[in-house]
């Protein structure tokens, strides 16, 4: 048994220790909007519900352990007091990834995932269009847990609005949980899905992913690519060059003077490899 003192190790190796022995968590999906109304969407895993009399919800946006910064929605819940959590499936868990980015203060992530901003109808932040499950909340009370990298900032917040996906309810009234198909967040790159275990995502670009409002409308409005390729066509940091993308095609006739739909299909098929930068270059062949 390997016995570990806290303040004997690093705060990174402790927090991957952490990360991986308190696990699977579930996943706030937090939107927010600054003092201007502009808004932020952003994930986290430090992150339950606590009563039910009143409905009370906790997360944490913990301060960086790299350099000891905060979250934007750290700032903004702490000046606006309202936060709406949007629970995560599996149809949205690759977009959610790529929300996760640190883009900076201003990028609006809705877009850059490719999010739809529902309004809300007790609070200003939006709420996630395609997130099965929504609740608006007040914000209580914030807790700094200290001063240092990797400090946690309890947001405890109060649900005054509960939104649920109809199809989702059975016959007695109850949620379905196959149907809600949740995602949980556990250490590294791993994630687990509810209904059928553990699965891998690549933690977003350090560099920064162009997003999913940068891909052409015709493939982001794409009937054969579901949200989740859509998400990881947006999480790389530059399209293909032309001449990789001749190449490509020089090597793959098949693809050449094909239809979109069939484009489409064979773009898919590699992105279920996790081979993006081949279902790029399918997708821009001419």
């Amino acid at each position: 048994m390997l016995s570990i003192n806290p303040q004997e190790i690093t705060i990174p190796k402790l927090h991957g220790y952490l990360l991986s022995a308190v696990a699977p968590r579930p996943i706030a999906f937090a939107s927010t909007v600054d003092f201007n109304g502009f808004p932020n969407l952003s994930p986290f895993s430090f992150f339950n519900v606590f009563s039910a009399n009143p409905p009370i919800l906790i997360f944490s946006p913990a301060r960086r352990v790299r350099d000891n910064t905060t979250k934007h929605t750290f700032e903004n819940v702490k000046v606006t007091k309202e936060v709406v959590i949007n629970v995560v499936n599996y149809k949205m868990v690759q977009q959610m990834s790529l929300a996760s980015t640190e883009y900076p203060k201003g990028v609006n992530e809705f877009e850059k995932a490719g999010f739809t901003m529902l309004a809300s109808e007790k609070v200003k932040p939006f709420r996630v269009a395609e997130s099965p499950i929504q609740m608006e909340c007040k914000v209580i009370e914030v807790i700094e847990l200290g001063k240092e990298g990797g400090a946690g900032n309890l947001v405890i917040c109060e649900v005054v609005k509960l939104h649920i996906q109809e199809d989702l309810i059975d016959a007695q009234g109850n949620i379905n949980q196959h149907k809600l198909d949740l995602v949980a967040r556990a250490g590294g790159s791993f994630y687990s899905r509810a209904k059928n275990g553990f699965f891998e995502i690549p933690k977003p670009l350090s560099s920064l992913g162009i997003g999913v409002d940068t891909i052409p409308k015709e493939i982001r409005t794409s009937t054969i690519l579901s949200g989740n390729d859509l998400g990881k066509l947006g999480n790389i940091s530059a399209l293909p060059s032309a001449e990789d993308v001749n190449k490509f095609a020089k090597e793959h006739r098949q693809f050449v003077g094909i239809n979109t739909s069939k484009k489409h299909t064979f773009a898919k098929e590699y992105l279920e490899k996790n081979d993006v930068q081949s279902a790029w270059k399918v997708l821009l062949i001419k």
